[in-house]
Order: C-alpha cells, then structure tokens, then sequence
C-alpha cells in the first residue's frame, strides 16, 4: 500500500468511526457479539406483561426483559469519570419523546425516560463505543424509539455494577406468607384484573415495597408516598439480604403462589452467596404492612432489599426509589 492509499484508508476508517452511533441498527446476535450502536429486538418472546430493564455498567449493554424473558438487549454509553451513573433501583418518572436538556446546552435527548429529578434519563444519543456521559444512559435511536413504546410510568430500570439475569422465584414471600392456600384465589383475581397496559403514560404507576435489613423495616410506596411503613422479621439476621430487587409476574398455576421475577444489583449480592429465592423467604413483615402490600398486588409491584438503611439517603425525592452503592 502506497502512502497515497494508506492516506484514504485512513480517512476511510475515520469516517466509519465518525459515522458509527448513527449505523445504529438493529441485528441477530448475542448480547456479547454486538457493535457499537447494535441491538436486538424480539417482542414476540414474550409478547405481555411486566417488563424489567437492566442496564449493565460493565458491559455497557441494556437488558429488556418481559416475565423474566429477555426480548431486547442493545449497546449503550453510560456516565464517563467524574459523572457516574450511580446503581440502583428506578422508576420511570417522565415520558417525553422530544426532550431537550435544561442542563446542557438544550441538547435534544429523543425518546426520553426520566430515572431521577436530578438529571439521570435513558434517551437517544451518540454512543462512541465508551461511558461518555454525564451520567444519563445514552442508546441507539432506533432502540430508544422503540424503547419508549413498551416503557410507562412507574416500571422499574435496575443500574448494576455486573451483569444481571433475572431468574424466576415462586414464593410468597412476606406479602402473603400466613394467608392459607385459598386466599390466593382472590389474589389471583385481584392481579388479572389490575390494568396493565404498556406504553401508556397515563397507566397507574407500580407500587414499591422496600426492605431494610440495616435497620429492620419494611415501607410501602404507591404513586411515589409512603402509605405503610413498619417492621420486618429477617429470618438469620446476621446474614445480608443483598441489593436486589423483585418484579411480580403473576400467580403460579400449579402451587398458587406468587411468581416474582429477580435480579441482583451489586456484584457483592452473588458474592456473597444468598440466592433471589432463600432471601424473600426469610422475609415476614407485620400485619398492618402486609394488608397495605395485598391490597397493592398488581403486575409490576417491586420488592427491593437492600442492606442500607431506608432513609433519605435510600430516596432522591418523591415519585421512586433509588439505592445508590455510593450513597452506602
């Protein structure tokens, strides 16, 4: 190669380095065979209910999830140094697919699903391949657009600090641990019957139940307040519950339990060897915060265990909930 040819390669090269977050596209590969700016998107899989996403900050990789079943996964760039995006446990605060920054210059961030007040979103934006950032999780557009389609108010997003596959549990936990076998009939029906309908902003926001095992309490939120807060029994105290967080899916056919759908949120949960299933058996809340939390069962309500204390500094303001590893 002459330097003359030399010189267009480069230019070449450069170009499609230049042009890569706009080749976004969307392929048929594994999570760990994907480019940067690629993505899969497989609907069909699991075509209703409660969708989960995770996004991975090591893989720089975003999970969608629908009953545990995984129908997307897509590159991403996450917040560079000195602009983390913290993990954690989210809500879906705003929808709006023409979002502008009040922050940074009225950058246009298509396709936006706010995570928190202060500034952290998933939306449409150049992806160099690298955590490039300030703190928002930046996608595909294609992705993002059709992202913003199955997503609505209230789901929860999950930001680890590894990779994190749900996995099924069917166990009552503490929401129904006492209640004899034919009072899941009513529970059963009271969940068929709960709306659900994705992609809607105007769909009722999940209720979220977070379980402390620093200081032994258990809070209930529905539509972003505190409607019950009490005490909890942990089973093996001296045991960590780890950063997790349950999705409910439904009611199991066969042993008429319910059906939660699992994740871990820091690397040190599976270090630390509990698994999802052991945890929310050990888990028995107080009468008062049970009934809140039966009379709250719909698709989507999330449980997450946390080993901080559930203060202020577990919560970033009304509206969701957020455990921040930093924050510990």
């Amino acid at each position: 190669m002459n330097r003359r040819q030399f010189g267009r390669a480069a230019l070449a090269a450069a170009s499609i380095l230049r042009l890569g977050p706009a080749l976004a596209q969307l392929v048929d590969a594994s999570a760990d065979q994907l480019r940067n700016g690629e993505f899969t998107w497989r609907p069909e899989r699991s075509p209703t209910g409660p969708a989960l996403i995770i996004v991975s900050l090591p893989d720089q990789r975003v999970y969608v999830y629908r009953n545990g079943v995984q129908i997307a996964v897509s590159t991403c760039s996450t917040g560079k140094p000195g602009h983390r995006t913290p993990t954690g446990v989210f809500k879906i605060l705003q929808k709006d697919r023409n979002h502008r920054s009040s922050t940074y210059n009225n950058a246009p961030m298509p396709n936006m699903n706010r995570l928190t007040w202060s500034g952290i979103a998933l939306h449409a934006g150049q992806l160099p391949g690298y955590p490039a950032s300030h703190g928002c999780v930046r996608l595909p557009k294609d992705f993002s657009a059709r992202l913003f389609d199955i997503t609505r108010l209230g789901m929860t997003v999950v930001i680890a600090d590894d990779a994190s596959q749900p996995e099924e549990v069917v166990h009552p936990g503490m929401v129904l641990g006492e209640y004899a076998a034919r009072e899941f009939n009513a529970v059963d029906a009271s969940i068929k019957q709960a709306e659900y309908s994705e992609g809607h902003e105007a769909a009722p926001r999940s209720p979220s139940v977070v379980v402390s095992g620093a200081d032994r309490s258990i809070t209930v939120f529905d539509n972003g307040a505190v409607v019950a807060r009490g005490s909890v029994e942990i089973a093996d105290p001296g045991k960590p519950l780890g950063e997790r967080v349950f999705t409910l899916s439904g009611v199991d056919d066969r042993s008429g339990e319910l059906r939660w759908n699992a994740a871990e949120i820091e690397r040190l949960t599976r270090m630390a060897g509990a698994d999802n299933a052991s945890t929310i058996r050990r888990l028995k809340a107080d009468p008062a915060v049970r009934e809140a939390i039966r009379q709250r069962l719909k698709f989507g309500l999330t449980v997450v265990t946390t080993d901080k204390p559930a203060d202020s500094t577990t919560r970033s303001g009304a509206g969701f909930v957020v455990l921040d590893s930093a924050e510990a």
